[in-house]
Protein backbone atom coordinates (compact mmCIF):
# COMPACT_ATOMS: atom_id res chain seq x y z
CA UNK A 1 0.00 0.00 0.00
CA UNK A 2 2.93 2.22 1.21
CA UNK A 3 4.43 1.49 -2.44
CA UNK A 4 0.85 2.89 -4.51
CA UNK A 5 0.83 5.80 -2.43
CA UNK A 6 4.11 6.81 -2.95
CA UNK A 7 3.53 6.15 -7.20
CA UNK A 8 0.16 7.84 -6.84
CA UNK A 9 2.33 10.44 -5.35
CA UNK A 10 4.64 10.90 -7.92
CA UNK A 11 2.55 10.90 -10.74
CA UNK A 12 0.33 13.78 -8.87
CA UNK A 13 3.98 15.34 -8.71
CA UNK A 14 4.75 15.09 -12.44
CA UNK A 15 0.90 16.38 -13.56
CA UNK A 16 1.41 19.49 -11.16
CA UNK A 17 4.75 20.07 -12.75
CA UNK A 18 3.31 19.46 -16.83
CA UNK A 19 0.50 22.20 -16.15
CA UNK A 20 2.91 24.32 -14.50
CA UNK A 21 5.31 24.04 -17.87
CA UNK A 22 2.05 24.42 -20.49
CA UNK A 23 0.99 27.94 -18.61
CA UNK A 24 4.68 29.18 -18.77
CA UNK A 25 4.70 28.35 -22.67
CA UNK A 26 1.22 30.19 -22.89
CA UNK A 27 2.41 33.21 -20.97
CA UNK A 28 5.55 33.05 -23.51
CA UNK A 29 3.37 32.83 -26.31
CA UNK A 30 1.05 35.62 -25.35
CA UNK A 31 3.98 38.15 -24.70
CA UNK A 32 5.22 37.00 -28.58
CA UNK A 33 3.81 38.66 -31.87
CA UNK A 34 4.26 36.79 -35.19
CA UNK A 35 7.24 37.89 -35.83
CA UNK A 36 8.67 36.81 -32.46
CA UNK A 37 8.97 40.25 -30.73
CA UNK A 38 8.36 40.04 -27.33
CA UNK A 39 6.60 42.50 -24.83
CA UNK A 40 8.93 44.83 -23.24
CA UNK A 41 8.82 46.66 -19.52
CA UNK A 42 11.60 49.10 -20.95
CA UNK A 43 10.47 52.41 -21.71
CA UNK A 44 10.48 53.91 -25.16
CA UNK A 45 10.60 57.40 -26.05
CA UNK A 46 9.20 58.61 -29.47
CA UNK A 47 8.35 62.53 -31.10
CA UNK A 48 5.12 62.97 -31.89
CA UNK A 49 2.90 65.89 -33.16
CA UNK A 50 2.90 67.32 -29.40
CA UNK A 51 6.69 67.02 -28.67
CA UNK A 52 8.74 64.07 -26.96
CA UNK A 53 6.70 61.72 -25.70
CA UNK A 54 8.18 58.22 -23.62
CA UNK A 55 5.84 55.06 -23.56
CA UNK A 56 6.99 53.56 -20.22
CA UNK A 57 6.45 50.64 -21.08
CA UNK A 58 4.43 48.02 -24.11
CA UNK A 59 1.12 49.08 -24.60
CA UNK A 60 -1.88 46.10 -24.54
CA UNK A 61 -4.85 47.69 -24.73
CA UNK A 62 -4.96 50.79 -27.83
CA UNK A 63 -7.65 52.64 -28.74
CA UNK A 64 -7.36 53.94 -32.52
CA UNK A 65 -9.26 57.14 -32.97
CA UNK A 66 -8.27 57.20 -36.92
CA UNK A 67 -8.90 54.50 -39.19
CA UNK A 68 -5.06 54.60 -40.91
CA UNK A 69 -3.54 53.60 -37.39
CA UNK A 70 -6.20 51.04 -36.40
CA UNK A 71 -5.07 49.83 -40.16
CA UNK A 72 -1.70 49.98 -38.86
CA UNK A 73 -2.34 47.87 -35.96
CA UNK A 74 -4.24 44.98 -37.76
CA UNK A 75 -1.00 44.95 -40.05
CA UNK A 76 1.23 44.38 -36.94
CA UNK A 77 -0.57 41.40 -35.55
CA UNK A 78 -2.50 43.35 -32.68
CA UNK A 79 -5.87 43.84 -32.44
CA UNK A 80 -7.27 47.25 -31.00
CA UNK A 81 -9.31 47.04 -27.93
CA UNK A 82 -11.46 50.16 -29.78
CA UNK A 83 -11.87 52.28 -32.53
CA UNK A 84 -13.52 54.74 -33.67
CA UNK A 85 -16.71 54.52 -36.00
CA UNK A 86 -16.36 50.46 -36.79
CA UNK A 87 -18.69 50.63 -39.25
CA UNK A 88 -17.53 53.39 -41.39
CA UNK A 89 -14.05 51.55 -41.37
CA UNK A 90 -15.53 48.38 -42.60
CA UNK A 91 -17.56 50.08 -45.49
CA UNK A 92 -14.27 52.10 -46.49
CA UNK A 93 -11.46 50.00 -45.63
CA UNK A 94 -11.02 46.80 -47.87
CA UNK A 95 -8.25 44.76 -46.66
CA UNK A 96 -7.86 41.80 -45.55
CA UNK A 97 -7.25 41.47 -41.96
CA UNK A 98 -10.68 41.88 -39.76
CA UNK A 99 -11.57 42.98 -36.20
CA UNK A 100 -12.46 40.31 -33.49
CA UNK A 101 -15.52 40.89 -32.13
CA UNK A 102 -13.80 42.43 -28.47
CA UNK A 103 -13.05 45.39 -30.94
CA UNK A 104 -15.65 48.14 -29.61
CA UNK A 105 -16.98 51.52 -31.06
CA UNK A 106 -15.73 54.53 -29.39
CA UNK A 107 -17.51 57.52 -31.28
CA UNK A 108 -17.03 58.67 -34.57
CA UNK A 109 -13.73 60.34 -35.64
CA UNK A 110 -14.93 63.95 -35.24
CA UNK A 111 -15.88 63.46 -32.10
CA UNK A 112 -14.68 60.62 -29.69
CA UNK A 113 -17.00 58.76 -27.04
CA UNK A 114 -14.71 59.93 -23.79
CA UNK A 115 -16.78 57.31 -21.62
CA UNK A 116 -16.70 54.44 -24.16
CA UNK A 117 -13.02 54.90 -24.61
CA UNK A 118 -12.81 54.47 -20.57
CA UNK A 119 -14.39 51.38 -20.86
CA UNK A 120 -11.85 49.74 -22.92
CA UNK A 121 -9.00 50.23 -19.91
CA UNK A 122 -6.81 51.56 -22.94
CA UNK A 123 -2.74 51.92 -21.76
CA UNK A 124 -2.65 53.84 -25.40
CA UNK A 125 -4.79 55.84 -27.27
CA UNK A 126 -3.87 57.09 -30.82
CA UNK A 127 -4.88 60.20 -32.20
CA UNK A 128 -4.56 62.86 -34.92
CA UNK A 129 -3.86 66.69 -33.70
CA UNK A 130 -6.07 68.08 -36.75
CA UNK A 131 -9.49 66.23 -35.12
CA UNK A 132 -8.37 65.89 -31.58
CA UNK A 133 -6.51 68.23 -30.33
CA UNK A 134 -9.63 70.03 -28.52
CA UNK A 135 -9.99 66.25 -26.70
CA UNK A 136 -6.48 65.83 -26.04
CA UNK A 137 -6.68 66.84 -22.16
CA UNK A 138 -9.22 64.86 -21.57
CA UNK A 139 -8.13 61.61 -23.09
CA UNK A 140 -4.76 62.10 -20.96
CA UNK A 141 -6.91 61.89 -18.14
CA UNK A 142 -7.85 58.46 -19.61
CA UNK A 143 -4.41 56.93 -20.73
CA UNK A 144 -1.31 58.16 -22.61
CA UNK A 145 -1.71 59.40 -26.15
CA UNK A 146 0.41 59.29 -28.76
CA UNK A 147 -0.83 62.52 -31.42
CA UNK A 148 0.18 62.15 -35.22
CA UNK A 149 -0.26 64.82 -37.26
CA UNK A 150 -0.93 63.74 -41.01
CA UNK A 151 -1.43 66.78 -42.71
CA UNK A 152 1.03 69.27 -40.80
CA UNK A 153 3.50 71.13 -43.46
CA UNK A 154 5.89 68.48 -43.32
CA UNK A 155 4.29 65.40 -43.43
CA UNK A 156 1.72 66.62 -46.68
CA UNK A 157 4.90 67.10 -48.86
CA UNK A 158 4.41 63.13 -49.19
CA UNK A 159 1.58 61.67 -47.43
CA UNK A 160 2.84 57.89 -48.72
CA UNK A 161 6.37 58.21 -47.12
CA UNK A 162 4.71 59.82 -44.15
CA UNK A 163 2.17 56.85 -43.85
CA UNK A 164 5.24 54.98 -43.79
CA UNK A 165 7.44 56.69 -41.56
CA UNK A 166 3.82 57.09 -38.74
CA UNK A 167 3.39 53.43 -38.96
CA UNK A 168 7.36 52.53 -38.18
CA UNK A 169 6.89 54.95 -35.03
CA UNK A 170 3.56 52.79 -33.95
CA UNK A 171 5.82 49.77 -34.93
CA UNK A 172 8.53 50.90 -32.27
CA UNK A 173 5.80 51.61 -29.59
CA UNK A 174 4.21 48.42 -29.70
CA UNK A 175 8.13 46.63 -29.89
CA UNK A 176 7.26 45.35 -33.49
CA UNK A 177 9.50 46.72 -35.36
CA UNK A 178 10.27 43.03 -37.12
CA UNK A 179 6.74 43.00 -37.93
CA UNK A 180 6.62 46.53 -39.59
CA UNK A 181 9.44 45.87 -41.69
CA UNK A 182 8.08 42.82 -43.20
CA UNK A 183 4.92 44.55 -44.15
CA UNK A 184 6.85 47.41 -45.92
CA UNK A 185 8.68 44.75 -47.55
CA UNK A 186 5.63 42.84 -48.38
CA UNK A 187 3.91 46.21 -49.81
CA UNK A 188 7.25 46.78 -51.80
CA UNK A 189 7.39 43.47 -53.10
CA UNK A 190 3.66 43.76 -54.32
CA UNK A 191 3.75 46.70 -55.93
CA UNK A 192 6.60 45.69 -58.00
CA UNK A 193 4.40 42.71 -59.53
CA UNK A 194 1.50 44.99 -60.27
CA UNK A 195 4.21 47.37 -61.90
CA UNK A 196 5.29 44.38 -63.79
CA UNK A 197 1.55 43.83 -65.16
CA UNK A 198 1.55 47.68 -65.95
CA UNK A 199 4.88 46.98 -68.27
CA UNK A 200 3.40 43.72 -70.10
CA UNK A 201 0.45 46.01 -71.02
CA UNK A 202 2.79 48.58 -72.60
CA UNK A 203 1.33 51.19 -70.59
CA UNK A 204 4.63 51.53 -68.24
CA UNK A 205 5.73 55.41 -68.78
CA UNK A 206 1.89 56.64 -69.83
CA UNK A 207 0.83 59.92 -68.57
CA UNK A 208 -2.26 59.63 -66.27
CA UNK A 209 -4.88 61.95 -64.43
CA UNK A 210 -6.84 60.15 -61.53
CA UNK A 211 -10.03 61.52 -59.40
CA UNK A 212 -12.51 60.86 -57.16
CA UNK A 213 -15.93 62.10 -58.52
CA UNK A 214 -18.60 63.71 -57.37
CA UNK A 215 -21.94 65.83 -56.67
CA UNK A 216 -21.10 68.75 -54.48
CA UNK A 217 -24.20 71.37 -53.52
CA UNK A 218 -25.15 70.37 -57.20
CA UNK A 219 -22.53 71.04 -58.67
CA UNK A 220 -20.06 68.06 -60.97
CA UNK A 221 -16.71 67.98 -58.78
CA UNK A 222 -13.47 66.44 -59.67
CA UNK A 223 -10.89 65.80 -56.98
CA UNK A 224 -7.92 65.35 -59.27
CA UNK A 225 -4.85 63.50 -57.22
CA UNK A 226 -1.35 65.08 -57.33
CA UNK A 227 1.85 63.87 -56.43
CA UNK A 228 1.91 64.14 -53.44
CA UNK A 229 -1.22 61.87 -52.11
CA UNK A 230 -1.61 58.30 -51.83
CA UNK A 231 -2.48 57.47 -55.62
CA UNK A 232 0.19 59.81 -56.83
CA UNK A 233 2.75 57.70 -55.39
CA UNK A 234 1.32 54.59 -56.42
CA UNK A 235 0.86 55.05 -59.58
CA UNK A 236 4.53 56.63 -59.30
CA UNK A 237 5.82 53.48 -58.44
CA UNK A 238 3.52 51.50 -60.57
CA UNK A 239 5.21 53.17 -63.95
CA UNK A 240 3.06 56.20 -64.70
CA UNK A 241 3.57 60.13 -65.03
CA UNK A 242 0.98 62.25 -62.98
CA UNK A 243 -0.24 64.92 -65.88
CA UNK A 244 -1.62 67.16 -63.36
CA UNK A 245 0.36 69.30 -60.86
CA UNK A 246 0.22 72.38 -58.67
CA UNK A 247 2.50 74.91 -57.54
CA UNK A 248 1.97 73.94 -53.86
CA UNK A 249 1.68 70.75 -51.99
CA UNK A 250 -2.23 69.95 -51.51
CA UNK A 251 -2.69 69.69 -47.87
CA UNK A 252 -4.95 66.61 -48.85
CA UNK A 253 -2.88 65.75 -51.89
CA UNK A 254 -5.82 66.38 -54.24
CA UNK A 255 -7.42 69.92 -55.78
CA UNK A 256 -11.22 70.32 -56.19
CA UNK A 257 -11.96 71.11 -59.86
CA UNK A 258 -14.81 70.82 -62.60
CA UNK A 259 -15.20 69.19 -65.54
CA UNK A 260 -13.47 72.89 -67.59
CA UNK A 261 -9.86 72.06 -65.76
CA UNK A 262 -9.45 68.92 -67.94
CA UNK A 263 -9.35 71.10 -71.20
CA UNK A 264 -5.69 71.60 -70.58
CA UNK A 265 -5.27 67.33 -71.25
CA UNK A 266 -7.58 67.88 -74.65
CA UNK A 267 -3.95 66.67 -76.59
CA UNK A 268 -2.80 63.74 -74.45
CA UNK A 269 -4.70 61.04 -76.70
CA UNK A 270 -2.58 58.03 -74.59
CA UNK A 271 -3.25 59.76 -71.26
CA UNK A 272 -5.20 57.72 -68.76
CA UNK A 273 -7.84 58.68 -66.96
CA UNK A 274 -8.78 57.00 -63.83
CA UNK A 275 -11.95 58.02 -61.73
CA UNK A 276 -13.79 56.73 -58.72
CA UNK A 277 -17.06 57.49 -58.36
CA UNK A 278 -20.80 56.18 -56.06
CA UNK A 279 -22.80 54.10 -58.18
CA UNK A 280 -25.73 56.61 -57.04
CA UNK A 281 -23.45 59.99 -58.06
CA UNK A 282 -21.81 58.29 -61.17
CA UNK A 283 -21.67 62.21 -62.56
CA UNK A 284 -19.48 61.23 -65.87
CA UNK A 285 -23.25 58.78 -66.70
CA UNK A 286 -25.85 61.69 -65.13
CA UNK A 287 -23.73 65.00 -65.88
CA UNK A 288 -20.92 64.01 -68.17
CA UNK A 289 -22.44 62.20 -71.11
CA UNK A 290 -23.32 64.27 -73.94
CA UNK A 291 -21.14 66.99 -72.61
CA UNK A 292 -19.04 68.61 -75.32
CA UNK A 293 -16.37 69.61 -73.20
CA UNK A 294 -16.13 65.95 -71.51
CA UNK A 295 -16.70 64.18 -75.14
CA UNK A 296 -14.37 65.95 -77.28
CA UNK A 297 -11.06 64.87 -75.01
CA UNK A 298 -8.96 62.71 -76.83
CA UNK A 299 -8.43 60.97 -73.91
CA UNK A 300 -12.18 60.21 -73.95
CA UNK A 301 -12.62 59.82 -77.42
CA UNK A 302 -9.91 56.85 -77.33
CA UNK A 303 -11.32 54.91 -74.96
CA UNK A 304 -8.65 55.56 -72.05
CA UNK A 305 -11.26 56.53 -69.00
CA UNK A 306 -11.09 53.20 -65.85
CA UNK A 307 -13.57 53.34 -63.47
CA UNK A 308 -12.69 52.10 -60.01
CA UNK A 309 -14.77 50.58 -57.65
CA UNK A 310 -17.33 53.22 -55.35
CA UNK A 311 -15.44 52.60 -51.94
CA UNK A 312 -11.79 52.75 -53.50
CA UNK A 313 -9.75 54.15 -50.15
CA UNK A 314 -7.31 56.59 -50.69
CA UNK A 315 -6.05 57.42 -47.40
CA UNK A 316 -4.77 54.40 -45.70
CA UNK A 317 -1.98 52.27 -44.31
CA UNK A 318 0.57 49.58 -45.33
CA UNK A 319 -2.39 46.74 -46.03
CA UNK A 320 -4.59 49.89 -48.00
CA UNK A 321 -2.05 50.81 -50.77
CA UNK A 322 -1.55 46.95 -51.57
CA UNK A 323 -5.46 47.36 -52.47
CA UNK A 324 -5.20 50.26 -53.89
CA UNK A 325 -2.21 49.30 -55.99
CA UNK A 326 -4.35 46.28 -57.36
CA UNK A 327 -7.63 48.80 -57.95
CA UNK A 328 -5.46 51.06 -60.00
CA UNK A 329 -4.14 48.42 -62.33
CA UNK A 330 -6.99 46.29 -62.44
CA UNK A 331 -8.65 49.49 -63.73
CA UNK A 332 -6.69 50.03 -66.38
CA UNK A 333 -5.38 46.45 -67.06
CA UNK A 334 -7.66 43.83 -68.99
CA UNK A 335 -5.25 40.26 -68.83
Amino acid sequence: MKKMAVLVLLLLIGLLAACGNDESTKQQNNNQDDGGNESSNEPVTIEDAMGTQTIEQTPENIVALEWSYAENLLALGIQPAGVADLDGFDQWVNIDKEFDKSVKDVGTRQEPNLEAIRRQDPDLIIAVKFRHEPYLDQLKEIAPVVTFAPYSDEAIQDHYGNMLSEFKTMAKIVNKEDKAEQAISDLNAFIDEQSQRVADAGLKGSQFVATQAFTAQNTPTLRLFTDNSMVGNVMNKLGFENAYSTDEPEVYGYSEVTVEALQKFQDKADLQFLYIVQEEDNIFESDFKGNPVWENLSFVKNGNTHQLPGDTWTFGGVLSNKVLAKQLVDAMVKE
